[in-house]
């Protein structure tokens, strides 16, 4: 029960009501002692109007006056001469004066306390003006035994109204609670243990029904954040399949281009220099695309593998690149610059790295073809003490927003309509294989540039 929102709610809201009502209490004793006194000084004043004439009473009558005022004497007090109106026996010295004619609260409250505080019955001197009759004060004396008595039992009806008054309220407020916050709160966190159990079927998701602002948009947060969950799930679960069906292709794949090889090894012997000129380019094609179909069965067993890195010449992985891309171009307006120094020698897997620049070049190619327009794709590289900088640019369309939110994303960040979104995938994760990073530097109307960051690391010890 403690532990519960309900139950934490409904002892605090005893608490606090508990908490205003101590808070009215204090004010309101101190009044009804004020009110106490004030009582007093209308009875003797109205016990002592028939003396204001003149006239006499008895001992008789002047004590039952008293004893109906419930004071010992009373004081009249006309342009500062003082006239003791009504007298009796005082059982003991008067103890304290209290000048109700115009109290501070701060007063009140600490005189109630103080006599609260005082078990002890006291005679006390109490002075105010009476009721109608402007110019002229009245004193007079009284035992404080009734006073306290009267304002222990008011204070115990405050208290036990206080707590009947709290209760009520609590419990009010506790139904409140558990139909209006509880139950949805409930009803939410069930909607979750029931999605939790398979958070595959779409079925599951929460439906945002509820009233209350804040909870409804709990609501409809989760429903967001589940059907992103499912969709990603089953993304997940067709990947599985796919990579599955890829790593059973590549298989096939690489053995029947094992075979190729052996078939082009006799090209070389052909007498056509124009045959023995492509032979060395299509064995180098066959050869990168085993390569390719072992690194698939790698990657559907974990990952891509650490790249094998050692020293090669940047503009001659470049230029095999923009060759392979030139011939899928064809006849197409599209153009390669390879800007690159023949001097740049870099460290990594030639054979990854090549990879990484036919994925963003053949990119560049289809945006290029896309857009049905002339183009160029131009590679540049520069190196500092720290990085070598390699940028494939084209001038092409540039990305589409869909793209640039979803980049290297499989599946999602395909600039076409037909794309995957492989291609930079692949790009980015051997890149960051490498140590490095692959980045968007800019895409606009005027094209696209993709940048490349390797590291050197001990590169210039090394060589």
């Amino acid at each position: 029960m403690l532990r519960s929102l309900s139950g934490r709610f409904l002892i605090l809201t005893a608490i606090f009501v508990m908490l205003a009502e101590v808070l009215i209490f204090v004010p309101s004793v101190a009044r009804f002692r004020e009110q106490f006194l004030l009582d007093r000084l209308q009875r003797a004043q109205i016990a002592s109007l028939g003396l204001l004439t003149g006239g006499e009473v008895s001992a008789d009558l002047e004590e039952e006056l008293l004893r109906n005022a419930e004071v010992f004497n009373v004081v009249l007090r006309r342009d500062e001469a003082r006239q003791l109106v009504l007298s009796s026996p005082v059982p003991a010295p008067v103890s304290q004066s209290f000048d109700l004619r115009d109290p501070s609260a701060v007063t009140l409250i600490t005189d109630a306390f103080r006599r609260l505080a005082q078990t002890d019955p006291e005679v006390i001197r109490v002075i105010g003006e009476p009721v109608r009759m402007g110019g002229i004060l009245i004193e007079i004396t009284l035992d404080t035994g009734d006073l306290r008595t009267a304002m222990i039992d008011y204070g115990l009806r405050i208290l036990w109204l206080s707590l009947v008054i709290s209760v009520i309220t609590a419990g009010l407020l506790f139904v409140v609670v558990q139909c209006f916050v509880v139950r949805p709160i409930r009803r939410v966190v069930g909607a979750m243990q029931t999605y939790a159990a398979d958070p595959e079927d779409a079925r599951l998701v929460i439906t945002p029904s509820s009233g209350i602002t804040e909870l409804r948009e709990a609501e409809e947060s989760l429903h967001s954040l589940q059907r992103q969950l499912t969709a990603a799930l089953k993304q997940k679960e067709h990947l599985a399949q796919l990579g599955s069906a890829v790593a059973k292709i590549s298989h096939d794949l690489r053995n029947i281009l094992t075979s190729a090889q052996l078939f082009t090894d006799r090209l070389e012997m052909s007498e056509d220099p124009r045959v023995r000129r492509m032979a060395p380019k299509l064995v180098n094609s066959l050869t990168r695309a085993v390569h390719l179909c072992e690194a698939t069965l790698a990657y559907g067993k974990a990952e891509e593998p650490a790249p094998k890195l050692a020293r090669h010449n940047l503009a001659d992985l470049v230029t095999d690149a923009i060759e392979g891309e030139r011939l899928a171009a064809g006849d197409l307006a599209v153009g390669f610059e390879n800007r690159v120094a023949a001097d740049v020698v870099l460290r990594a897997d030639a054979e990854q790295f090549y990879r990484v620049l036919t994925n963003l070049m053949r990119n560049a190619r289809q945006a290029i073809v896309r857009a049905g327009v002339p183009g160029r794709i131009i590679v540049s590289a520069e190196a500092d003490t720290r990085d070598w900088v390699i940028r494939v640019e084209d001038t092409g369309p540039g990305l589409p927003a869909k793209a640039r939110d979803h980049l290297f994303e499989p599946f999602r960040g395909g600039a076409s309509s037909g794309g995957t979104g492989l291609g930079l995938s692949i790009a980015a994760e051997l890149v960051r294989g490498h140590g490095g990073t692959l980045t968007l530097e800019r895409s606009d109307e005027n094209g696209t540039c993709f940048r490349i960051t390797l590291p050197k690391g001990n590169f210039a010890a090394a060589a």
